[in-house]
This record gives structure tokens, sequence and C-alpha cells, in this order.
């Protein structure tokens, strides 16, 4: 009799805990985000590394400016030099347990894929194509590139062509690489800068939805929050096709990469994180911003969470 009942009791408990184990988790809050930040290649060294996630880093976004001459469109280093760099730094993330998320592609004047001049728009794409073959060895889920630097008067719908030829040529070797491109927004409050440029392409709402609805779907969005004011419209307006972000708080004038909890910024974050939230956004918070201590970043995103959850409920 006894062990009947005991067996009905071990019966009825697991039933109870199945019911629960069936329940699904809260549909209304959502997950927290990865933390990231960015680091270029030459620190991402096995101590680094270590120390981040111990921090609560999970992945970073790294770049190859260290190891490129911009003047001579050229690595600083052999071939064999730069794979044995490259390798010795995805060891030191791998280590560590902290994910290459993306790569920076570099940028500048002399770096452009919008560039007018055709011969020099061509040395450009090589070398993103060189760059793309030593992201293989990173195994990056992103691929990051500005659209363009800042732009003589009167040449915008050029270099907006030239730009989106540039992106669909590269595209092909991201993609070959298994990454994603994603085009980052750019800063841009007026369009003249002063009497002899105008603000890169992609420096409003208005016109990133122009230039991205001209690029193919497999071709993403970057948002920079620090290039504009609001991002957290531009995160709407991207809705699905945002793939990646950077961290960083301002006003929309000029760089300024504050730290998000430093104070020093306009940035409503929880209104962006709400709208990561409407576009389904799922990577990384990645930080591209001033700090004094990795540590910082994981406790300043869990502050930024947790208001953001606290006016959700509200």
């Amino acid at each position: 009799m006894r062990s009947t009942f005991f067996a009905f009791l071990f019966l009825a408990i697991s039933s109870v805990m199945t019911a629960f184990s069936a329940v699904p988790a809260d549909k209304g809050t959502p997950k927290p985000l990865r933390v990231g930040y960015s680091v270029t290649l030459t620190g991402v060294t096995p101590e680094k590394m270590k120390y981040a996630k111990s921090v609560g880093v999970d992945c970073i976004e790294t770049s190859f400016a260290a190891f490129i001459d911009k003047q001579t469109l050229s690595f600083k280093f052999s071939a064999a030099e730069m794979t044995e760099k490259v390798k010795q730094a995805k060891k030191a993330a791998d280590d560590a347990g902290i994910e290459i998320w993306s790569v920076h592609m570099p940028f500048g004047e002399e770096i452009d894929i919008s560039l007018a001049d055709e011969s020099q728009r061509r040395k450009v794409v090589e070398l993103h194509s060189r760059i793309l073959e030593f992201c293989r060895i990173l195994q990056p889920k992103v691929i990051l590139f500005h659209p363009s630097w800042y732009l003589r008067l009167n040449e915008r719908e050029l270099r907006k062509s030239r730009m989106i030829e540039s992106a669909l040529e590269l595209n092909k070797k991201v993609k070959d690489i298994h990454a994603i491109m994603v085009i980052e927004n750019m800063l841009g409050p007026k369009l003249q800068k002063d009497s002899v440029y105008e603000r890169p392409l992609c420096r409003s709402v208005e016109e990133t939805k122009e230039i991205m609805g001209r690029l193919p779907d497999d071709i993403y969005s970057a948002i920079d929050m620090n290039h504009i004011k609001n991002p957290q419209d531009l995160i709407r307006a991207m809705g699905r096709r945002l793939k990646s972000v950077h961290i960083a708080d301002g006003n929309g004038e000029k760089e300024s990469h504050f730290f998000p909890c430093s104070g020093q910024g306009e940035n409503n974050w929880t209104d962006i994180l709400s709208a990561l939230e409407e576009a389904h956004y799922t990577g990384p918070f990645m930080y591209e911003s001033h700090f004094k201590d990795v540590k910082d970043m994981k406790e300043c995103y869990d502050s930024l969470y947790q208001k953001f959850i606290t006016a959700k409920n509200r």
C-alpha cells in the first residue's frame, strides 16, 4: 500500500513539474544582448582577451588599421608575417572564449570605396579584397564598411554610384568567407562640412534609406549611435536590416564617442533599446567609445537594460 502511495505521489509531482516546464518564458521581456567592444588587432592578446571574458565581454570587433599604410594602400608586413599575426589574434580570442563578431574595414581619404577616380577606387577595392583573405582566418560574422569619406562639393550622386558599385563587388568576396557586409551610417548634421567638403554618404535617415534601397537585400545596415541625433529613428527605419551596432554617446553634431554611462551625451538609451527590440536585433551591444576599464562595459549595459525593462513594464 505504501509503495502504491509513493508511486502515485511521484507521478503527481512529475506531472506538476512537466506542466511548469512547458510554460514558455515571458515573451514580453527581451533577452539581454551580449556585450562587445572594438579593439585593434594588435590589442587582441591573450591577457586582454582573458580579462575581457572574465568581466562579462563575449565579443569583439577588430580592425587591420595598424597594419595598413594608407598612403601606399599596402600592408606594413609581409604576407607570412600578416598571416602569423592574424592567427595569433584568432587563437587569443578563441582560447578566452571571445567571439570575433566583426571586422571594421580601414577607411579615410585615401581608403574610400566611393572615390570618383576609377583607378583609385579600383586600388581601394583591391586592398579590401586582400584584407578579406586575412579576415577568412578570423571567421567574423560581419564585415563593416564606411560608405565614404568626406565628398567634394556637388559630386554626391556620382559618389553614391561608385560606392554601390564597390559594395556589389566586395559583397561577393564577403559572402565567400561566410560573412555578411554591413554599411555604417556616417556623421552629417548638415550637408556641407565647410567650403570644400560635404559630409560623407549615409549622413541622415533619409539618405541611408535611399542608398540601402539601391543595394541588394543581402547587404545590411550598421548603426553608430554617435553619428546621428536620435539614433532610434534610424534603427526603426532600418528594422530587420540592422545587423550590427556601434555603441557610443553623443549629440549627433560631432564625433564624441562618449561612454554611454558617462552622462556626457544626449542619447535616450531606453528608447534606443526599445528600437533595437522592435528591429529584432540580436547582435552584440558593441562599444566603440572611450572607457576607463573593460569591466565598466557589462556593468553599464546591465544598468541601461534594467532601466529599459523597468520602463517597458510600467
